[in-house]
């Protein structure tokens, strides 16, 4: 059995851990949307996180281990955060707060960084069989997300559609916002798609 200090003395060092690995799983993504696939090795990520080499390989043996890891945490997180649907107003606006947030999925740091991991994997046949379920998991979490935010029943095959629609847009929003700030045009698109969402979903 083990003793209150034994257990103590456990408890501080799994939290140290768990922090070792966050730093890492964070620095990785940071590391793929700043400076691409190529300059984002295991040394690099460990010393953005503060840590040795030893230690980023000890949580993850290798690269692709971290990358896969990265990807996985930091969307799985920021799925959580966007399903409490916290500041969507109920009634008119509703549908073109949810398009804006959709888009958001695909503008931030996050997808920046998977966009490097997908152009790897596209020349890689070892990493894209890591990443395909992965992004397909993702993709399916994102598509229920928008059902769930927008209220609409999934099971009418059009309003389905619509859904994908919509995750499709936003998809190739954030890639044309790679290379420039697409903001203004983005705006606008968002707003004439929203309206058009909003009016094909009530017909429903």
């Amino acid at each position: 059995m083990r003793t209150a200090t034994e257990a103590g003395t456990r408890e501080p060092k799994q939290e140290r851990s768990r922090a070792t690995r966050q730093r890492l799983l964070e620095s990785a993504i940071d590391c793929l949307a700043a400076h691409g696939w190529a300059a984002t090795t295991v040394t690099v990520i460990a010393e953005r996180a503060g840590v040795s080499r030893g230690a980023a390989q000890h949580h993850f043996p290798t690269r692709e281990d971290l990358v896969v890891a990265a990807l996985e945490f930091m969307s799985d997180s920021r799925m959580a955060l966007m399903r409490e649907a916290t500041g969507l107003p109920d009634g008119p606006g509703r549908t073109e707060a949810v398009v804006v947030r959709m888009v958001g999925m695909f503008t931030d740091r996050l997808f920046k960084a998977a966009l490097q991991v997908w152009s790897a994997a596209a020349a890689d046949e070892s990493l894209r069989r890591r990443i395909r379920p992965l992004e397909a998991r993702i993709g399916r979490a994102a598509h229920r997300l928008a059902v769930q935010l927008l209220g609409v029943d999934d099971s009418d095959p059009v309003a389905h559609r619509l859904v994908q629609a919509t995750l499709d847009l936003a998809r190739g929003l954030g890639l044309a916002d790679l290379l420039t700030d697409d903001s203004a045009r983005r705006e606008l698109i968002v707003r004439q798609w929203a309206a058009t969402l909003d009016a094909a979903l009530r017909d429903r």
